[in-house]
């Protein structure tokens, strides 16, 4: 496997890192022993870099990683000292700064670690961190790191495409961990943001390389004979995760591992493909792939953010992706309820309690004055709302966050559909 060095740091990284949101579950829980095989298996093959959260499933991912990385390999070595273990300041809790000690103490505790080798804030924009900056949270970040309880800090960054570059030069980032895939070129970080972070030599952590399984399941018909004609041994996934492996920027690829088949085919692709690998005959056909995607869609949004901030609190871009994506795909969900509509009312309030739904628009047109692709995007945001809040929408919703949510996220890790990252 490649291994790939932070500038800033000189830490070297795998090029595939564990996402351990997407661990098997079993009868609601994490399935500890087949899980415990992934892992072991991943670090024995190279994988170096761990990624959890304090919210991953249902807050005990933390610990279950903590009891597994105790573990001794066959020479009597913990398999917590072969890796690199990353988790996060749940920022949607934080409330006041003695919240930031109080939740690092308690990561500490579960993960069975004196310090977090990278510690990340969690699920931010650029409001997200002046919030939590008001609050002394680079003060919180720099005296932890100084009495040893981190070693290196970052942020994982889920705002619209304008405000990332402001995230980056508001402290001294170790790293970031940001979406990026060959459709989600543009939204949040977006190759240009990326470009950024490298340049600041920051590392650079890549979530939902396969957009959430979407990229590794059934594509769109012309998209899957483009690739068999190109390449019929080559997966859906193999195409994906190339592309991501070939960018120059990218430090580690987080993958959702959640069966040994998977961690085999990722684990073979990352030691196939290192840097700037790729033919231009395979960069060209994941071109016309994206070019195919992108023809298909019903509303012509390119995902720039322009249109944001909007004054209703409507998240124009994310309303239009998942729209789009409720076409293009094939999608998976809870009986009639389908994944698209679960995502949807995440929009409404979800785990911030901050709706930002198609629905709150008052048609003031403020984001089609600034929309580069000349849209009328109330008159698209209305189409949304019709798709998705049907008659007793607020009902369902009220249903959905007092009852359907909690009872999913016990018995399904429900935070895996939902995830943008």
């Amino acid at each position: 496997m490649v291994k790939r060095v932070i500038k800033k740091t000189g830490e070297e990284i795998f090029s595939l890192g564990l996402g351990c949101m997407r661990f098997p579950t079993k009868n609601g829980s994490i399935d500890e022993e087949v899980t415990k095989e992934l892992i072991f298996k991943a670090i024995d093959n190279g994988v170096n870099y761990l990624d959890t959260a304090y919210a991953y499933h249902n807050g005990s991912n933390e610990s279950f990683l903590g009891e597994v990385l105790s573990t001794l390999d066959e020479n009597g070595v913990p398999y917590r000292d072969k890796v690199n273990i990353a988790t996060k300041l749940p920022s949607w809790l934080v409330k006041s700064r003695e919240d930031m000690d109080k939740y690092l103490n308690e990561q500490l505790s579960n993960l069975k670690v004196d310090c977090i080798d990278y510690y990340l804030v969690h699920n931010v924009d650029l409001s997200v961190i002046e919030r939590l900056e008001d609050l002394g949270l680079f003060d919180f970040l720099n005296k932890a790191k100084s009495a040893g309880k981190i070693k290196y800090i970052g942020f994982s960054y889920h705002g619209i495409h304008g405000g990332f570059e402001e995230v980056v030069d508001k402290f001294d980032w170790d790293m970031c961990l940001v979406q990026y895939n060959y459709l989600d070129t543009n939204i949040q970080a977006g190759y240009d943001g990326i470009q950024y972070a490298h340049s600041k030599g920051l590392g650079v952590f890549i979530m939902e390389p396969l957009k959430g399984g979407l990229l590794a399941g059934a594509l769109p018909g012309k998209v899957e004979s483009l690739f068999v004609k190109r390449n019929p041994h080559r997966s859906n996934a193999d195409w994906a995760l190339s592309w991501i492996f070939n960018h120059k920027e990218v430090t580690c690829v987080l993958s959702g591992i959640d069966d040994m088949e998977k961690l085999d085919e990722n684990l073979a692709i990352a030691k196939r493909i290192p840097i700037n690998s790729l033919n231009e005959e395979e960069m060209e056909t994941i071109k016309e792939a994206q070019e195919i995607i992108h023809s298909l869609v019903k509303i012509p949004c390119t995902t720039c953010g322009y249109c944001m901030p909007c004054p209703r609190g409507v998240n124009i871009p994310e309303c239009f992706k998942i729209y789009n994506e409720k076409f293009l795909f094939n999608k998976k969900g809870f009986g009639p309820v389908s994944n698209a509509l679960m995502k949807y009312y995440m929009l409404v309030g979800g785990v911030t309690n901050k709706a930002a739904n198609a629905g709150l628009c008052n048609n003031c047109g403020a984001c089609t004055k600034m929309c580069p692709q000349f849209m009328n995007v109330p008159k698209n945001l209305k189409v949304v709302k019709k798709e998705f809040e049907t008659p007793g929408f607020k009902y369902q919703v009220s249903l959905i966050k007092k009852v359907a949510l909690p009872f999913f996220t016990k018995v399904s890790n429900v935070f895996d559909l939902f995830k943008n990252s």
